[in-house]
């Protein structure tokens, strides 16, 4: 027994250390949260130099497309017809990297249209990434002994600090097809047959005019399949919304949200997360900024699947002239998130995940024709653009 209480009195002795030492953790833990970036701006769709389609455009392997229109039940002809054609895209199993770089394939759709592709189910941190994008860059993110190996021209990730763990190559396929017989093409095509074979599972999509050769038919040979992006819609009613003036970007106290605001406001209700803050509820303590309004109904429409930005310019132009006509809804938001796992986010700036991997932006479309504009990336990126 007295050696019981003596156990326990040393405990509690040492019980203010134990709090320090804890606390002392917390703080370093606190120290190592990444950073998250988040810009905002407002603009006009009608003014000259605004960025809108510009930043639409460079935001290249996008996932996920979701817009909210507050006060309104049923979706217009228009914008049904252009979410049912967001697709199609493809599934490619064990593609060799070098088919990506034959002659045949940049003559017959990386010259003739924008085309797209991502390996698929790999991840940016630890595997080898590779990603097409639409003005004909190969980019490549390898670990340390494929990009040694390869004997490719590269340059170190800027995320792995002192001990370089991975590798970025960037392979300009409109120039190597301007000299079909160079060296360095053949160096580089011998490097993915022969030196450094290389096989992934690609997402691939193709924006074109006209009738082409289709992927499904080029690709006959390997294991190819066409997707259509998932829709998923409903209609939430008594929804409980924040209060935005255009011109008030940082939100006016008592008068009207911020852009901040409205972020995390929007995040809630794609996760259906309740805006109460019920005392009883164990899952969520979030409610809805104030100042707020209530709508009877609105409608969410999500898209999920590989979409590219010519698809999101055609929704976002819609969702603009959705004011043509009088409309009860003061704005109306799309917002689009990228593939966690892009070696890329915003034109080539070298994505990473760290965390979480997370690039994403959000338009808030007035129905003065102002818009804001909303860009967030996580720890390992760079400033959005």
């Amino acid at each position: 027994m007295a050696q019981g209480r003596g156990e326990g009195k040393g405990r509690r002795a040492r019980l203010p250390e134990v709090l320090w030492q804890g606390s002392m953790a917390t703080l370093r833990g606190l120290r190592e949260v990444p950073r998250h970036l988040l810009v905002c701006e407002k603009s006009n769709f009608g003014h000259d130099k605004s960025r809108h389609r510009h930043l639409v455009e460079t935001h290249y392997h996008n996932y996920r497309v979701s817009f909210l229109i507050p006060e309104c039940g049923i979706l217009s002809k228009e914008l049904k017809n252009l979410v049912t054609e967001t697709g199609p895209y493809y599934f490619v199993k064990n593609l060799p990297v070098h088919e990506l770089i034959t002659h045949e394939f940049i003559n017959t759709f990386v010259k003739k249209g924008s085309c797209y592709a991502l390996t698929y189910n790999t991840n940016i941190d630890e595997d080898n990434t590779v990603a097409l994008l639409p003005n004909g860059k190969l980019i490549l993110s390898l670990d340390k002994d494929t990009y040694e190996e390869t004997g490719l021209q590269g340059h170190p990730s800027q995320y792995f600090g002192r001990k370089i763990m991975k590798f970025i190559v960037s392979i300009d396929l409109m120039d190597l097809s301007l000299k079909p017989d160079s060296k360095k093409y053949e160096r580089i095509l011998w490097s993915f047959k022969e030196k450094k074979p290389l096989k992934f599972d690609f997402l691939l999509a193709w924006h074109h005019t006209g009738v082409e050769e289709s992927m499904m038919s080029y690709f006959c040979n390997y294991q190819i399949h066409e997707h259509q992006p998932k829709i998923a819609v409903s209609t939430v009613t008594d929804l409980q919304c924040p209060v935005l003036q255009s011109s008030e970007l940082r939100g006016e106290p008592e008068v009207s949200c911020s852009a901040g605001e409205l972020l995390d406001w929007l995040g809630a209700v794609f996760c259906d997360a309740k805006l109460n803050n019920e005392p009883n509820s164990f899952i969520s303590t979030y409610c809805c900024p104030q100042p707020s309004t209530v709508v009877a109904k609105a409608y969410l429409c999500t898209i999920t699947g590989f979409i590219l930005p010519e698809k999101i310019s055609l929704l976002l132009e819609q969702l603009c002239h959705y004011f043509d006509e009088p409309k009860l809804a003061p704005w109306v938001t799309l917002s689009v998130q990228g593939f966690a796992d892009s070696p890329v986010s915003w034109r080539e700036n070298e994505h990473g995940f760290r965390k979480g991997g997370e690039h994403l932006y959000n338009f808030v479309i007035f129905n003065n024709q102002d818009y804001w504009l909303q860009m967030a990336v996580g720890a390992n990126d760079d400033c959005p653009p």
